[in-house]
């Protein structure tokens, strides 16, 4: 299961502003750390062979710090973030006898990576409303259908709501998934207007007492000035039917694209108000680094990160168990 999600309270004494309940990170099967470090297979290669060589150093020197930041850039971590990390690496040794290199990096990366700690919440009131953006091709409607899976199986009522009424087989897309975790899906005509698609599954949601809503969106690219501001006409319709909703609004990165990403997630960010990120496809991809540049440059949390093609392949963001996958070495 890839979350789970208490049991919902009625809301007490102000049913306008409807309380949360914060939906905790479970405990990861046995396997997971294993999948895990597969996934990040390209990117633990930029890694590997520097952190050997790390182990139990005290010092950067001129070469291992322009070692550090090649194999930072290698990850597309980018550069910004790649001289912060150094500089915040070479304070906590100044700061700390018993520190090594190693450790300090590792402190550092996990520590960087803090917004994604948090829990995210859903609301005590259905139905909690996901709003899912993104560009063409980053895998949106293939992690809604991934998502409303597990929520089916913690034993939620889904709807889904196809959003994307411009690619073409969107549509039949989000619909196949629909059949294939028995959810119900929301849909018009291709060429629909998107908003009235969600206005329609709020309703629904609404009058079928369904708890969780997913919205799929068309994908668009984020320098796009008129589509994206379709988005907020979307996010203004949701809010609407439910003023507190959209509860939640991801957004889908595909993890090949690299830095390019981050100016995705800036414009998203700013259009629409992005509480969250989803990084798919890292498992054919060395370009992980982005996790970082996204974290310390937005304050954005990742959520999901997608390590491979099965359904359970997209998995929590645990931000330890990313660091510890992405250190180990290759043959460890």
């Amino acid at each position: 299961m890839i979350f789970d999600i208490f049991k919902r309270k009625k809301p007490e004494n102000k049913p306008d502003k409807p309380s949360t309940k914060a939906v905790e990170t479970p405990e990861e099967p046995v396997g997971v750390f294993q999948r895990l470090k597969r996934g990040l297979q390209r990117t633990r290669s930029n890694f590997s062979g520097l952190m050997s060589t790390l182990l139990g150093t005290k010092k950067i020197d001129a070469s291992t710090q322009e070692a550090l930041m090649r194999v930072l850039l290698t990850s597309d971590v980018g550069l910004e973030t790649a001289e912060f990390i150094i500089e915040e690496t070479q304070k906590k040794l100044r700061y700390s006898d018993d520190a090594t290199v190693d450790s300090a990096l590792r402190e550092t990366l996990t520590t960087l990576l803090a917004p994604s700690a948090t829990h995210w919440e859903l609301p005590v009131d259905s139905p909690a409303v996901i709003l899912f953006v993104g560009v063409n091709g980053s895998g949106k409607t293939t992690t809604i259908g991934r998502i409303g899976h597990a929520f089916q199986k913690a034993g939620k009522r889904v709807l889904l709501a196809a959003g994307d009424t411009f690619r073409a087989a969107a549509i039949e897309q989000i619909q196949a998934w629909g059949k294939r975790i028995d959810s119900p899906v929301v849909a018009q005509k291709q060429g629909a207007d998107s908003a009235a698609v969600l206005f329609e599954a709020m309703h629904t949601a609404q009058s079928d007492q369904v708890d969780v809503l997913l919205g799929d969106t068309a994908g668009r690219l984020h320098n796009q000035t008129n589509l994206m501001h379709e988005l907020t006409k979307v996010k203004k319709v949701i809010k609407k039917q439910k003023e507190s909703a959209p509860h939640e609004v991801w957004l889908v990165l595909d993890a090949t694209v690299g830095q390019n990403g981050l100016k995705q997630a800036q414009a998203f960010k700013e259009a629409v108000g992005v509480t969250g990120v989803i990084l798919t496809k890292l498992d054919g991809s060395a370009k992980g680094g982005i996790i970082f540049s996204v974290s310390q440059q937005l304050n954005l949390p990742i959520r999901f990160i997608g390590i491979g093609e099965k359904e359970t392949d997209l998995i929590p963001f645990n931000v330890s168990g990313f660091v510890d996958a992405l250190l180990e070495p290759i043959d460890g």
